[in-house]
């Protein structure tokens, strides 16, 4: 393919996918395909020789597209959002031309001091403490990580080689590795996945405090289990707090978790992987007071503020504590400004990263602060619509508050009524859901996910999810309950 055919093909493949964003509602949001269904489609090994454009351009249609789940179908409501938008696109377009590797500042300046730049953008929508912000002049700065998941484990993986010096002193003569093994990582049973799997590759114990009746972790709590394990011998050294839980929206109360955290010397990481987005509107800003006692912060731009993935924005309060962690410095990647412009691959896992601030620029721009309060806005006021149609039927229960895009209900029957209900629901894929359990209960998650979200798809899922009911109630008599 020369400039000529990739400026024709490129103008193809910018129709197509524009064409198929604006009718994506037309397609079934799950896809109606059995795992291995692609390979009978394909041949068992790749062309020898050149195939055609348009033979190729077909088969998106035909080997791809059946296959897809279409997260951007306003009526996809299973997981939180991830995020889509023409600027974001034609960002990674740019990203993809320019094609560098922006490991250190001069393996590409732009892509380096285009982070610094909107990162610290993105703190003051947020209203981050100015310590986090590069142009502070103190320890502090913004990187962009692939996922939130990245991003707790870098922080862990710090915390870690923080505590391990003054775990040497306090525990002489014994290995890096038995101090690893004492070293233990708290967070609620309301947390990601991720922080589990942290620890895991961490060495580190993983402790899970149990959430009040709220979903949230206290302070007393958190300072108990801390309390008894230092009087077993052990060494607190990270808690994961999470504004915006998984499962049901749930809110860390940072102000009761920071002070503990401050007294034992224990790093308070903040994933606000979905709600992050939302603190840019004033109204939702208090949700992450107590921000002042982290270590460090992160939430996913890639999911509710129209960039697309992947775009994780981590702040750290002092950079030098990462870039000890993880500092490898092979006399191939040094250059002469390396101790005046950051490197963020001493900031990361990987040692590679794409020009990912390119699309964060050109969101920022191109929507501007007020257009993304607006977004945001919508969506929270579309799950207060849905949380309205939940109240006016009684056979249906509401089983969190209702703060951001996220209702967790069911229907007031058993754990097994809810999952068969869901699983109706899923298998006629006219939307798309997923379940979670609080206290005991089989609860069903409704996100509003997509951008072209709008009121009437607010309506044809309560339709949907009601019919489903009502069929399956019908169902059960007729065949008397069993």
């Amino acid at each position: 393919m020369d400039a000529d055919e990739f400026r024709k093909r490129g103008k193809e493949m910018i129709d197509y996918v524009a064409d198929y964003l604006e009718s994506i509602e037309q397609r079934r949001v799950l896809p109606d395909v059995q795992p291995g269904y692609l390979s009978k489609l394909i041949p068992t090994e790749a062309p020898q020789e050149a195939e055609k454009w348009e033979d190729l351009f077909k088969d998106i249609e035909r080997v791809i597209m059946p296959g897809v789940t279409h997260w951007h179908n306003p009526n996809f409501h299973a997981f939180f959002p991830t995020a889509n938008s023409y600027p974001a696109i034609i960002a990674d377009i740019l990203s993809s031309g320019i094609a560098c590797i922006g490991f250190s500042w001069i393996s590409s300046p732009a892509c380096t001091e285009l982070e610094v730049v909107t990162m610290d953008w993105l703190a003051k929508m947020l209203d981050l403490p100015e310590f986090f912000l590069a142009e502070s002049n103190g320890l502090g700065g913004g990187v962009i990580q692939g996922t939130a998941s990245e991003a707790v484990l870098v922080a862990l993986l710090a915390a870690r080689n923080r505590a391990l010096e003054k775990a040497r002193q306090q525990f002489p003569g014994e290995s890096d590795g038995v101090l690893f093994s004492k070293m233990v990582a708290y967070s609620s049973d309301q947390v990601h996945s991720a922080m589990p799997r942290a620890t895991l590759m961490a060495a580190v114990t993983s402790r899970t405090v149990a959430s009040d009746d709220q979903f949230t972790l206290r302070g007393d709590a958190f300072e108990r289990a801390v309390e008894q394990d230092i009087a077993n011998g052990l060494i607190p050294i990270y808690l994961c707090a999470t504004l915006g839980t998984t499962p049901s929206c749930a809110f860390d109360p940072l102000t009761e978790l920071g002070p503990v955290c401050q007294k034992h010397g224990i790093w308070m990481h903040v994933d606000a992987a979905y709600a992050g987005s939302a603190f840019i509107c004033p109204e939702f800003r208090p949700l992450m007071n107590g921000i002042e006692y982290a270590e460090s912060f992160d939430f996913n731009p890639h999911k509710w503020m129209e960039v697309n993935f992947d775009c994780s924005a981590m702040w750290i309060k002092d950079r030098s504590t990462v870039v000890n962690a993880f500092n490898v410095d092979p006399i191939f990647l040094r250059h002469q400004y390396q101790n005046v412009a950051p490197d963020y691959r001493h900031w990361q896992i990987p040692l590679g990263r794409r020009f990912r601030s390119l699309k964060l620029w050109f969101v920022l721009r191109l929507y501007g602060v007020k257009g993304l309060q607006s977004f945001i806005r919508k969506h929270v006021g579309l799950a207060h619509q849905f949380e309205s149609l939940i109240k006016s039927d009684d056979r249906f229960e509401l089983n969190a508050p209702v703060v951001l895009g996220l209702i967790c209900f069911r229907y007031k029957g058993t754990n097994e009524q809810n999952e068969a209900l869901l699983k109706r629901i899923n298998d006629e894929a006219k939307i798309y859901m997923v379940p979670c359990t609080l206290s005991g209960k089989f609860c069903i998650r409704f996100a509003v996910a997509a951008s072209r979200t709008e009121p009437r798809h607010i309506e044809f899922a309560w339709q949907t999810i009601v019919a489903n009911l009502e069929q399956m109630l019908a169902q059960d008599g007729a065949s008397g309950g069993q």
